[in-house]
């Protein structure tokens, strides 16, 4: 039976994105009642929730304390707490690590995956999905464009994403201990609705100009980056945008030898 760990309201609210698109990578975690989890890099909680509701025991962790702070708000059941992904250290070790989203903002990919290998039980898992080679789509150069316009800034000096290639993520996980199960690129997503793409900027936004005012800005950003897409991306049938960047998705299991 599931449980009720927090405010159900948050869902109907503007963290939405993260759930919806989470949803894929829960399913190839399957947590299961009573194992040890943590969510890295959690956000705002929801799909640490999610993964509470299977019954396991997850803490999560990000390096932003108002998302925690909110985290902890809507879900004062679990256990969140401020840490920073380069670092982070565990009282227990974990059946999986969990991670959604968030990698592609880390340069140091190898401290990151040695610390998720430092945290796991021998055969406990890595679940991940972050942004890969290839990363610079449609939405997202056109964001850039944007967001260059209004800060006088060039457009790639905005960009914090640092996303590796199939070849190279696989080597630094192999090094550490890993066998790697699955890694892949899954196909470009809809974002659902004609308010998909707004939400997307709306979640986003912050990651490339974290002191644009949304309040003031937001509704010129996201009618100027509408404009700047190729109709292709559109699908006048279902009113939804594709979005084209690329992602990269990966299952890796710590060496029980290790």
């Amino acid at each position: 039976m599931s449980q009720d760990f927090g405010n159900s309201a948050l869902d109907e609210g503007n963290h939405a994105f993260g759930e919806q698109y989470g949803e894929a990578l829960l399913k190839l975690l399957a947590p299961k009642a009573g194992e040890k989890i943590l969510d890295l890099g959690c956000g705002w909680g929801q799909l640490t929730a999610i993964i509470a509701q299977s019954g396991a025991c997850v803490q999560g962790i990000d390096s932003c304390e108002l998302k925690i702070r909110e985290a902890r708000d809507n879900y004062p059941r679990i256990n969140f707490s401020v840490a920073d992904a380069r670092s982070f250290k565990v009282e227990e070790p974990l059946d999986a690590v969990f991670s959604h989203a968030v990698l592609h903002l880390i340069q140091e990919l190898d401290a990151v995956i040695n610390c998720v290998e430092q945290a796991l039980n021998p055969g406990g898992r890595f679940v991940a999905e972050f942004n890969g080679e290839g990363r610079m789509g449609a939405i997202v150069r056109a964001l850039l464009s944007v967001l260059s316009e209004i800060s006088g800034q060039e457009p790639e000096a905005l960009n914090p994403w640092y996303c590796p290639s199939i070849e190279e993520y696989t080597g630094l996980l192999e090094q550490q201990g890993f066998d790697v199960r699955d890694l892949s690129f899954p196909c470009p997503f809809r974002l659902s609705g004609t308010e998909g793409l707004k939400t997307w900027i709306r979640d986003f936004v912050d990651e490339f100009l974290p002191e644009l005012s949304k309040d003031v800005q937001s509704p010129q950003v996201i009618k100027s980056v509408e404009e700047r897409l190729p109709q292709e991306l559109y699908c006048e049938r279902d009113g939804n945008w594709i979005a084209d960047y690329r992602i990269i998705r990966v299952v890796a299991v710590k060496n029980s030898s290790r």
